[in-house]
């Protein structure tokens, strides 16, 4: 939905299986809908699409691309983004680091983005931007040489080219918003600032880096980060980077006491990588790959937080806490600088793997609340 200062409001489709065309069809067709007749009926409905390559390779065959057309003009629906972050299957298998494969030192992850800017730019209303999210780089476990660090810039330089070709064709407004996470090549707001700094150094002059290129801002990733919304978006603003998104989300928190080790083995499920960042009493942080490593460590801790998304509406279950207040700041910030970006995006993908206690009875309804709460948020802050 289109907010009153010009924002665009929708779920992730992630959160639904669909790694074929007709898969993700059939997700749109079976919940999309059904959230959208409880939450904005008689109002354009706008949908975050997740595309993986094999859907994205299907829909660019033009008549399965006009009926999509012809299927979002009969629903009153819209895209104005597409999540591009994971290339292949990502639900009911091992994903853990799979999800960032291929990364950014492959020609098949820039195959695959601008094959996602080609539709975008069909798919993407008039007078309307369109926005991609992808992994931010790459993976620190993967041990990058510096070889493949350039390589993922030269990539990534190589998208902008891109992106800036089809938007010029088009006549849209289209960036790529590199998503940090935990323990990826690009995770803090530090490391964001310091890509865009030695990227720019690289191709001097070049405007396309910034207008073409910018940050998906995930609440979820950066308070597992212990950072500040305010200031981290700030930083970035003031650096002069794009947020090109925000993922609006949140993580588990917890003091790391016996019974709440004990409630986090719920949370260990063998599909995605949980990474948990631990703040030691002095306030150092130590990270840990997937929560079954923090699970085996004895050392005391202040705080652990982890990346388990949870529904922003979730209450507290003893002994968990979550990361929405994060989430709640960030949209503090954007009221203050509306124009700083237009797009958000709900994303709670793991609902397949959520604890009982942690979501509703179904998939739509869980849907609707986290709408309900963000709305009402987005009124308190005056952006709706």
């Amino acid at each position: 939905m289109r907010l009153p200062q010009g924002q665009h409001l929708a779920y992730c489709t992630n959160i639904h299986r669909g790694e074929t065309w007709a898969e993700t069809m059939a997700a749109l067709e079976t919940h999309t809908l059904a959230v959208r007749a409880k939450v904005a009926p008689e109002q354009p409905f706008a949908i975050g699409l997740r595309l993986g390559e094999a859907a994205a390779r299907e829909l660019s065959d033009p008549p399965t691309r006009a009926a999509f057309r012809h299927w979002l003009d009969r629903h009153n629906a819209y895209i104005f983004t597409i999540n591009g972050f994971p290339y292949g299957s990502f639900h009911g298998t091992r994903v853990k680091e799979r999800v960032y494969q291929p990364d950014w030192t492959t020609p098949e992850r820039l195959a695959y983005t601008n094959r996602l800017f080609d539709l975008l730019a069909e798919l993407v209303p008039v007078g309307v931007a369109g926005s991609v999210s992808t992994l931010p780089g790459s993976f620190k476990g993967f041990n990058l040489t510096a070889a493949a660090e350039r390589q993922i810039r030269d990539n990534l330089f190589r998208a902008a080219e891109y992106i800036a070709k089809v938007a010029a064709q088009s006549g849209k407004e289209l960036h790529l918003g590199l998503e940090p996470e935990p323990l990826c090549w690009l995770e803090t707001t530090p490391e964001a600032i310091q890509f865009f700094e030695q990227l720019r150094a690289e191709h001097p002059g070049d405007d396309r880096v910034d207008r073409f290129l910018g940050i998906n801002y995930d609440c979820c990733h950066l308070a597992l980060e212990y950072e500040e919304a305010a200031t981290s978006l700030g930083q970035l603003q003031a650096a002069g980077i794009k947020i090109s998104k925000l993922h609006l989300s949140a993580a588990l928190k917890t003091q790391p006491i016996p019974a709440a080790r004990w409630a986090l083995t719920d949370f260990n499920d063998p599909v995605y990588l949980h990474q948990v960042i631990a703040r030691q009493k002095d306030g150092s942080l130590r990270r840990f790959t997937d929560l079954p490593e923090a699970l085996l460590a004895r050392e005391e801790a202040a705080e652990w937080r982890i990346h388990f998304h949870v529904p922003l509406h979730a209450p507290a279950v003893v002994p968990f806490q979550t990361t929405a207040d994060h989430t709640l700041e960030a949209l503090k910030w954007l009221a203050q600088n509306p124009g700083a970006c237009t797009h958000l995006e709900m994303e709670t993908y793991t609902w397949e793997v959520m604890p009982p206690a942690f979501k509703a009875k179904s998939v739509v309804d869980q849907l609707a609340a986290e709408y309900a709460w963000t709305l009402v948020r987005l009124k308190e802050v005056g952006l709706f």
